[in-house]
C-alpha cells in the first residue's frame, strides 16, 4: 500500500484460499488480486511423463529410493546458519552411511539464496564429504523441478520446495518446522503441523522406509497449491494483455518445458564397506561409508583411485575408477588394472567402470575379466567388481567360457556376465 492506496497493478494469486486471506487482512488490495494458478507446478505436472528420464539423468538405477533433501533460505531452515537447528551439514554423512549405497540416491536443493548468500565455493567445501560419499547437488534454478519429480522420498522444512513435493503426492519428512515463519491460516502451515518429523538423533534407515511405507497422500498440498492446474499461461498472458491495453495473439499460451538435465551419476570417492554373502553364483552385497548396525557377512575395503584419503588405498581389497576405454591418459582398462596391482600389494582386484553397465577387473590370483549387466540388471558396475571378488574369494572359479553371477542388490537380483578377456587382450599388457 501507498497513502492508502494498492501501488500493484496485479496481485496474482494461484488458489482462491488466498484470496480469502488477502481479503480479511488488506481488502484494499482486493481488485488487484488475480487468480491465475501457479506456473511453475504447471511445468512439473506437464513433466510427469518423464519421471523415468529424470531419474536415469541422476543415475538412478532399477530399484533404488531417489532421496531428495531441500532446504529453504531461511536461518532455520534445514540448512540453517550453523546453530542448533542448521541440521543438514551433520545428517547428510550420516545418511551416506547409513543407507546403502546401491538402495539410495542422495541429492540436495538448496534455495537460490543458500548458494549465492555464502557462495558455491563455501557449499561445495561444507558439503564435500557428503559429494564424495554420492551426493549430488541440484542446480537450483534450472534442475529442482526435475529432481523433485524424480524423488521417491524428500526430506525437507517449511520452504516452498516441501510443499510442491507433497502436492505432487510424494512422501515428505520435516527436519525443521519453524511455525512462527508462517502465517498460521496458509494451508502450508496446516502442512508444517501435520507432516512426518525427521528424528535426527534415530535410526536414519528406519525413519526413511517407515514414512515411504506409511505413506498416505495428505489432501491439502493437492488443493491449495492452485485451483487452476495446467492453465496459468492463458490466465497470466490474458491478464498481462488486459494490462497493455493489446489483443491476445491468436497462438496459444505455452509454459516452456522442463528440460533433460545433463546425466549426473553418483561419483563415490569415500571408502566404501562392503558387505558379502556368497552361496553358490548368488552373492548379497551391501556397501556404504559406514558400518550399519547389524549388518552382518563377509567385509571388504572398496576404495576409487581419487579418494580424498590417499592412504585408504594401500588397505583396500578393491580399488575402482572410471574412464574411457581408449583414454590415453590412463592407458586402458588393461594397462590400468595391472598398474594398481603392482603399485598397492594389499589389493586383490583392480576395476575399470567403461560405462554406466561395464566394467574391466583384474584378480590378482585369476586373470582379467570383462563384467556386463545381463538381461534385466541395473546396478553399480563397481558393485559388480566387488561380487566378483567376494566370490572368487570363498573358491569361485570363471570356466574358459564364462559364467553368470546373481548380485542381490537393492531388492532385486542382477545378472552379471563374467567373460575372460581375449587371449590377445592379455598378450597386450604382459
Amino acid at each position: 500500500m501507498a497513502d492508502g492506496e494498492p501501488f500493484v497493478d496485479g496481485l496474482v494469486l494461484s488458489h482462491p484460499e488466498q484470496l480469502e486471506r488477502l481479503r480479511r487482512v488488506c481488502p484494499e488490495a482486493e481488485e488487484a488480486a488475480v487468480l491465475a494458478g501457479d506456473p511453475c507446478f504447471d511445468r512439473m505436472l506437464a513433466a510427469r511423463p518423464y519421471r523415468e528420464r529424470f531419474r536415469r539423468a541422476l543415475g538412478v538405477r532399477r530399484g533404488q529410493r531417489l532421496v531428495v533433501l531441500n532446504s529453504t533460505w531461511n536461518p532455520e531452515g534445514f540448512f540453517g546458519n550453523g546453530g542448533g537447528q542448521d541440521v543438514l551439514p551433520s545428517l547428510l554423512p550420516r545418511l551416506a552411511a547409513e543407507l546403502p549405497a546401491d538402495d539410495y540416491r542422495l541429492a540436495a536443493i538448496l534455495h537460490p539464496n543458500v548458494w549465492y548468500g555464502h557462495g558455491p565455493g563455501q557449499i561445495r567445501a561444507w558439503l564435500d564429504q557428503a559429494r564424495r560419499s554420492g551426493l549430488a547437488l541440484i542446480d537450483p534454478m534450472h534442475a529442482w523441478r526435475q529432481a523433485l519429480l524424480a524423488a521417491d522420498v524428500v526430506l525437507g522444512d517449511f520452504g516452498a520446495v516441501s510443499y510442491y513435493a507433497a502436492a505432487l503426492g510424494l512422501p515428505v519428512m520435516l527436519a525443521s518446522a519453524a511455525q512462527d515463519r508462517l502465517d498460521p491460516e496458509a494451508p502450508l502451515a496446516s502442512f508444517v503441523r501435520d507432516a512426518p518429523r525427521l528424528d535426527s538423533h534415530g535410526r536414519l534407515w528406519e525413519q526413511v522406509e517407515r514414512v515411504v511405507t506409511e505413506h498416505r497422500p495428505l489432501a491439502g498440498p493437492a488443493e491449495f497449491t492452485t485451483s487452476a492446474p495446467g492453465a496459468s499461461a492463458p490466465l497470466l498472458r490474458q491478464h498481462f494483455y488486459t494490462l497493455m491495453d493489446l489483443p491476445e495473439p491468436e497462438a496459444p499460451a505455452l509454459l516452456e518445458p522442463l528440460p533433460l538435465p545433463s546425466y549426473d551419476p553418483p561419483r563415490r570417492t569415500a571408502p566404501l564397506h562392503v558387505r558379502t554373502q556368497v552361496q553358490g553364483a548368488e552373492v548379497v552385497i551391501e556397501r556404504s561409508t559406514g558400518h550399519p548396525y547389524g549388518a552382518g557377512g563377509v567385509a571388504h575395503l572398496a576404495v576409487h583411485e581419487d579418494t580424498l584419503d590417499p592412504g585408504s588405498l594401500e588397505s583396500a581389497d578393491v580399488i575402482t575408477r572410471e574412464g574411457q576405454p581408449d583414454d590415453p591418459r590412463l592407458g586402458g582398462p588393461q594397462v590400468w588394472t595391472a598398474e594398481v596391482l603392482r603399485r598397492y600389494p594389499h589389493c586383490a582386484v583392480a576395476a575399470y567402470v567403461t560405462g554406466p553397465h561395464t566394467c574391466t577387473v583384474r584378480s590378482r590370483e585369476h586373470g582379467v575379466y570383462r563384467l556386463s549387466a545381463g538381461p534385466g540388471a541395473d546396478a553399480d558396475p563397481a558393485a559388480y567388481a566387488s561380487a566378483l571378488a567376494a566370490w572368487l574369494a570363498v573358491g569361485g572359479r570363471v570356466p574358459p567360457g564364462g559364467t553368470v553371477l546373481l548380485m542381490h542388490a537393492a531388492g532385486g537380483v542382477h545378472p552379471v556376465a563374467v567373460e575372460p578377456a581375449l587371449p590377445g587382450d592379455l598378450a597386450a599388457q604382459s
